[in-house]
């Protein structure tokens, strides 16, 4: 543990909040996208099947159940409770486009070919395109209501993060996880460009708005 892997598990922590906060308190789930919220709650799903197995922290089991948590009450709360409000229309990124790479890949680049190993290398690989529908929204409807933005980047600064996190441990323990370090960089880049957007629109005042493709 390090003040980058402690401050981006909160990050991470923080986006879900935001997200789970503007569906109750809206009453809505206009702008976000159902897709994506299921391909975290299988990322998590298939990552955490360690807890039934492995013990590590107090710390390490509390924030495991608590993103499982949040991701299922996202996936109930849009597909559920406020279905009415979804906009199905808007969220339609073919999920097989990144399902069946992502599980090909997970059989072919592992540590170790057992059930476990790959379903964990599969959530890695996942988690690094989960975003993607989401994204995928905001282009088509050419634009984003603040909370989400909100979502969107302290989702993306977790992921930064978890960069400085992994180089910190190499440098102290010489640790170094490929499949996950790859995945990440992955990750971040698809949140390149909402960053630049994120700094000089919406900290400034004014609502995300991209050209309609």
């Amino acid at each position: 543990m390090n003040v980058f892997r402690i401050l981006g598990d909160l990050s991470h922590l923080l986006a879900m909040i935001l997200l789970l906060g503007k569906i109750w308190r809206s009453k809505s789930c206009a702008g976000i996208s159902g897709k994506s919220q299921i391909l975290f709650a299988l990322v998590f799903t298939t990552r955490y099947l360690d807890l039934f197995t492995n013990f590590i922290s107090i710390y390490n089991t509390v924030m495991k159940v608590v993103f499982l948590l949040c991701a299922y009450i996202t996936v109930y709360m849009i597909y559920g409770k406020f279905r009415k409000t979804f906009d199905s229309e808007n969220d339609t990124f073919r999920l097989e486009f990144l399902l069946v790479p992502v599980i090909g890949l997970s059989f072919l680049e592992n540590y170790s070919f057992t059930p476990l190993e790959i379903l964990w290398t599969f959530s890695i690989y996942l988690e690094s395109v989960a975003i993607l529908p989401q994204l995928f929204m905001i282009s088509k409807t050419g634009e984003a209501e603040t909370i989400t933005t909100h979502y969107l980047f302290f989702l993306g600064l977790y992921r930064a993060l978890y960069l400085a996190n992994w180089i910190r441990r190499y440098q102290t323990e010489n640790f170094y996880d490929q499949i996950a370090v790859v995945s990440g960089v992955v990750q971040t880049i698809f949140y390149c460009d909402f960053f630049y957007l994120y700094v000089t629109k919406v900290l400034k005042g004014k609502k995300l708005s991209l050209p309609m493709p």
